[in-house]
């Protein structure tokens, strides 16, 4: 396994971790009720998913 032989100076390991960020989720517009849900799911409101019922709410 390999292990650093000197130490990371911390300049170097915040600008390494600089690029660590979350990332705000992904939301899109249900084309039956325009509540936010997730791409590529059925919505948590009305049930629907690619224009036909999927889940009984």
């Amino acid at each position: 396994m390999a292990v650093p032989k000197r130490r990371m100076s911390r300049s170097n390991t915040r600008s390494r971790r600089a690029n660590w960020k979350a990332t705000a989720v992904a939301t899109v517009a249900c084309p039956q009720c325009k509540s936010p849900k997730l791409p590529h799911a059925a919505c948590g409101v009305c049930g629907t998913y690619k224009g036909r019922q999927v889940v009984e709410v």
